[in-house]
């Protein structure tokens, strides 16, 4: 790249200029949206109009950190999602039903624990495994029983709170809340319980990884 070419500070001006004009545009956007709330019109043009603003301010506040750490060797303190992590929202602006999806991992670090507690869990309460399944029997030596008898002894909150105690380390974690146009009927998608997520009807996701900390590490240690 020739020096033309090169950015320069008017270009790191420039950028943060454009980044106060998206902003007022995006704040625009919100305030005609809760003006128009009471019109209840069910055209969802307030809300493309929202995240229309919001994909620009998104734009321009990664050009504008882009330049400023080209620049002057600076990060800023805002992390705007990345438009490409989750499509814009198409669902009712007032869902009436949820559909709240979750996904943990784990890895087995201690099976021997993990055997232990299982053992133990049935020990205490025979009833928590079939008297016919291999579970009832092998709880105590299988990793594979172990794991049926305490995720059904156990809710998986419970689990993500004290996975130490049994055994398992923490992956990856997730959690979706979709909107729904009616509540579902009871059993209808337990067969396939995430063939219908649609990332467009998402309302807000929580992610949990060990990547966030160690993008965090990188920034302090450039800092």
């Amino acid at each position: 790249m020739s020096d033309a070419e090169q950015p320069t500070a008017a270009d790191v001006r420039a950028a943060a200029e454009a980044v106060k004009a998206a902003l007022d545009r995006h704040l625009e956007a919100v305030e005609r949206r809760a003006e128009g709330a009471g019109n209840d019109n069910g055209n969802g043009s307030s809300d493309t109009a929202v995240y229309a603003a919001f994909d620009e301010l998104a734009a321009a506040g990664e050009a504008y950190d882009e330049l400023l750490y080209e620049i002057y060797d600076e990060v800023t303190p805002f992390e705007i999602p990345g438009g490409d992590s989750m499509p814009a929202y198409t669902g009712p602006e007032t869902p009436s039903a949820l559909s709240v999806l979750i996904r943990r991992d784990y890895t087995v670090v201690e099976p021997q624990r993990l055997l232990a507690q299982a053992q133990r869990v049935t020990d205490l309460d025979p009833d928590s495994a079939d008297e016919e399944s291999p579970a009832a029997a092998s709880a105590g030596s299988s990793v594979h029983a172990a794991l049926g008898v305490l995720f059904g002894e156990y809710e998986a909150d419970e689990i993500a709170t004290r996975h130490k105690e049994f055994g398992l380390d923490e992956g990856d974690s997730t959690l979706w809340v979709a909107a729904a146009d009616e509540p579902s009927e009871p059993g209808e998608w337990l067969t396939a319980p995430f063939e219908q997520a649609d990332p467009e009807r998402v309302i807000c996701r929580f992610d949990v990884s060990s990547v966030f900390d160690e993008a965090d590490v990188e920034l302090d240690d450039e800092e």
